[in-house]
């Protein structure tokens, strides 16, 4: 089969959401649509004590949310089908950020009853940025929630996007009947099952009666105005406008009761985008190159606890990586052969021969990489967008058991290059410091030190507003701010300056009296 089958048979796609929208789940049932999964495991009940297939970091098994990014793949149809699952809390929000650039689409989750939330708004301006097309689930349709043209209304004011319904809800809540599914002129009715697929009834087009039958005269004659009141407002669904990121499908149901899910899974791999080129910084790379290139955007330290092992995720832009063939490390020039590359089915990995453009596949990594890293046949490439955003929240990292600095040291390193957190050290006292975008960061580092390391430490506190790179072209001024500034110098684990400013008037005043030094608020420049 020829590489171009293979790339348009591949869909790439993230599924991103505020916590709590119900993306793990809509994630699941995905699966068990694709047969990866036969049971879906109610994600928060205790009495089914399979956790979900996609959370399986011990922390997240405690407190029920998603931290790292999990990669899925799987069959449907003629289709190959990979999943990353983001994590939805916002202290993670660096992680998904960097999972955007390695997918073609994006589904968006919103909670009927909450509509849309901040992390959602953030997280569409990123798709924004790169047009990338969005389908919009509005899911817990099971539960009372608002009317959906408010929600249609919301979804178009927040998320500055044109929206269009491809299917449409009978009812909510208590009285939730089905939904109707526009796109095909079929009707879905509902009947809650939280393990297997509900009926499905065919008909002929809106005024069919056999809808009558199905759920009542009174809520028939509500579709129809429903229908009518949709198609009078919103233009026709053009794929072309979906694609170039203008306009978001819309489709309602329920993920817990896999409802409404196969709508939006069937519509999804007609119309999504198979593998797109990517721009790298010296040309635009096409999926359908003959040699092989990717990068890195994701590192994951002790994925097996029972082996101290890194991986890392490398997202295929061209041609087909191949075990045991011979590539190019851009960044250090050294070449490498990979004999263990890997697919993933949530935890469950697989050794795997050839990987086509689209596709995820992880590299054992032994401190090789680090994220944005591109590997190629022989070219140099730089694939642009993978930027460490300027921490928000900072705290000095101390040792607690002198015997285990090696293993902290090792922890400490492993971590970084996951891109958890950034490291600093203090030039001024040599402390370490730990800065991240979010609270839950410094938990899920203590945990996993001691977990995965077992090594001990604890957090003090250090008053910071921003950490910012510094760069010049006059050596003497740079000089000069680093003197006048010592106390608040630290280099980045590249050696890089930083300066730690330790609030936003200090920060204002260095950027006036220093105007020959440049400031930068990510780690791209």
């Amino acid at each position: 089969m020829s590489n171009v089958q293979e790339i348009s048979k591949r869909r790439t796609f993230a599924i991103i959401s505020h916590p709590d929208a119900g993306k793990t789940t809509l994630t699941e049932k995905l699966l068990l649509f694709g047969g990866a999964i036969h049971v879906a495991g109610a994600v928060k009940s205790n009495k089914i004590k399979k956790t979900a297939t996609s959370d399986w970091m011990e922390i997240e098994k405690q407190r029920g949310i998603s931290v790292a990014t999990s990669v899925m793949g799987f069959n449907y149809g003629d289709y190959k089908i990979n999943i990353l699952d983001t994590p939805g809390h916002q202290d993670f929000a660096e992680d998904t950020y960097r999972t955007l650039t390695a997918v073609d689409s994006v589904i968006i989750v919103v909670d009927v009853a909450k509509g849309v939330e901040t992390q959602t708004r953030k997280l569409m301006e990123v798709c924004r940025m790169r047009n990338t097309p969005v389908i919009i689930f509005v899911n817990k349709l099971d539960r009372e929630g608002r009317d959906p043209f408010d929600i249609l209304d919301e979804l178009e004011k927040e998320l500055q996007i044109s929206v269009r319904p491809l299917s449409w809800p009978i009812n909510i809540g208590a009285k939730f009947k089905g939904v109707y599914n526009i796109y095909e002129h079929s009707l879905d009715l509902f009947r809650p099952d939280k393990q297997h697929v509900t009926d499905r009834v065919e008909i002929a087009d809106i005024n069919d009666s056999s809808i009558d039958e199905a759920v009542g005269e009174d809520d028939a004659a509500q579709l129809r105005t429903d229908i009518e009141l949709i198609d009078g407002v919103y233009p026709e669904f053009e794929v072309s406008d979906y694609l170039e990121g203008q306009v978001a499908p819309v489709f309602f149901g329920s993920a817990l009761n896999t409802f409404g899910v196969k709508e939006l899974l069937d519509c999804f791999v007609r119309i999504a985008p198979s593998p797109r080129p990517v721009e790298a910084e010296e040309r635009k790379v096409e999926p359908s190159e003959e040699k092989f290139s990717g990068f890195v955007f994701k590192i994951h330290a002790n994925m097996d606890p029972n082996h101290r092992s890194c991986i890392a995720f490398v997202k295929v832009c061209s041609g087909v990586f191949r075990r045991n063939e011979v590539y190019k490390h851009v960044r250090s020039g050294k070449t490498y052969r990979f004999s263990a590359p890997t697919a993933f089915m949530a935890q469950k990995k697989e050794i795997i021969d050839e990987v086509y453009p689209g596709d995820i596949v992880g590299l054992p990594d032994n401190g090789i990489f680090k994220i944005g890293d591109t590997i190629t046949e022989g070219e140099e490439l730089h694939f642009k967008g993978l930027p460490s955003f300027s921490p928000e929240m900072f705290k000095y990292i101390e040792n607690t058991d002198p015997m285990k600095t090696k293993q902290l040291n090792k922890g400490i390193e492993q971590l970084m290059d996951e891109g958890v957190a950034q490291l600093f050290v203090n030039q001024f006292n040599n402390r370490k410091i730990i800065g991240t975008v979010g609270q839950l960061q410094f938990e899920v580092i203590q945990y996993r030190l001691l977990h995965e390391y077992g090594a001990q430490c604890r957090w003090e506190p250090i008053h910071l507003y921003k950490a910012c790179w510094i760069e010049s072209d006059d050596e003497t001024a740079l000089d000069a701010f680093k003197k006048r500034k010592y106390q608040f110098m630290a280099v980045d684990r590249d050696g890089r300056d930083v300066f730690l400013a330790d609030s936003g008037y200090v920060l204002q005043m260095a950027q006036q009296d220093f105007p020959k030094i440049k400031f930068h608020f990510t780690s791209e420049f």
